[in-house]
């Protein structure tokens, strides 16, 4: 119901025996699905990650997820091999291709010598057991993703995209990207829920409130950052806590979120590239296809 992000647990200023420790009580606690990314904070959280899962035999009590940015088939084949060595695990349970935020991705990606193909190759060799795809930019990059897909026989397992109190109003994931996902029986990863501190800053309604919105969704889990025993009891009471929200309940947080979500003033991961590491980092995306 609830996933551990893993941006937040190699932060700087989260120490490792303080996010080894957050990791151990998050699984304790009863969160089973890791998220992360070959390229978050520049490998830490996944070396990190790989420590707290490497002992007292806690891999095998998660549902280990990570992403990778290659575009090519041979980069994205050599991060997902640095994936797993950071990790400490022969296979991780879900690898998607991280940051679709152009128009075409997802042409990239299932072009001749594209990632889809190690995708493929990884998933046949026991490296990998499911397969999905990222992204927060632009719910319609998202359904050409689902279209290029369909246009090559493949389906996707998963689809990761921002959810939350404000997404409805502006660029919606919800709206145009959750049908579409629904009819390939694609879960759907629900993620931003705080809109990266901008939609939690807002104080539209308490944060509570703002997960169980997200966990309200038809979604496999809620994907939080968690970089302090207080955000993990948060995380955690939020999942205890739910009980599915009443239309009356669903449309008062809306209204109150409305005015505040004007050009996605709140989400700027989708009108900034602030929040964009293949902008920033073009040399991820390996060799143009």
């Amino acid at each position: 119901m609830v996933a551990l992000g893993g941006a937040h647990v190699g932060a700087a200023a989260v120490s490792e025996v303080e996010a080894v420790h957050l990791m151990h009580s998050a699984i304790d606690a009863g969160i089973t699905f890791f998220d992360n990314c070959w390229d978050y904070n520049g490998g830490r959280s996944e070396e990190r990650m790989g420590q707290a899962l490497g002992v007292l035999g806690y891999r095998k009590r998660v549902f280990l997820m990570t992403k990778f940015d290659g575009r090519d088939r041979r980069t994205a084949t050599a991060q997902l091999d640095e994936s797993l060595r950071r990790l400490q695990t022969d296979h991780v349970d879900l690898w998607q291709m991280h940051e679709n935020i152009r128009p075409d991705d997802a042409d990239h990606l299932f072009a001749s010598g594209g990632a889809i193909e190690a995708m493929l190759a990884a998933q046949q060799a026991g490296k990998v057991r499911f397969l999905g795809f990222t992204g927060h930019k632009n719910p319609a990059y998202h359904v050409h993703m689902f279209e290029v897909a369909a246009q090559n026989g493949f389906v996707f397992d998963t689809v990761q995209m921002p959810l939350n109190v404000m997404d409805a109003h502006f660029q919606s994931f919800e709206k145009h990207v959750i049908p579409v996902a629904q009819q390939t029986d694609t879960a759907v990863l629900a993620m931003k829920t705080f809109g990266d501190h901008h939609i939690l800053d807002a104080r539209v309604v308490a944060p509570l409130q703002m997960l169980h919105y997200s966990m309200n969704l038809p979604v496999a889990t809620v994907v939080t950052g968690i970089d302090s025993m207080a955000t993990l009891h948060q995380a955690v009471t939020a999942a205890v806590s739910f009980r599915p929200l009443s239309e009356a309940q669903v449309a008062s947080m809306l209204a109150r979120s409305a005015p505040l979500s004007i050009d996605g003033v709140t989400e700027r991961y989708k009108t900034t590239h602030e929040f964009d590491g293949t902008i920033a980092n073009p040399e991820w995306l390996g060799a143009p296809l």
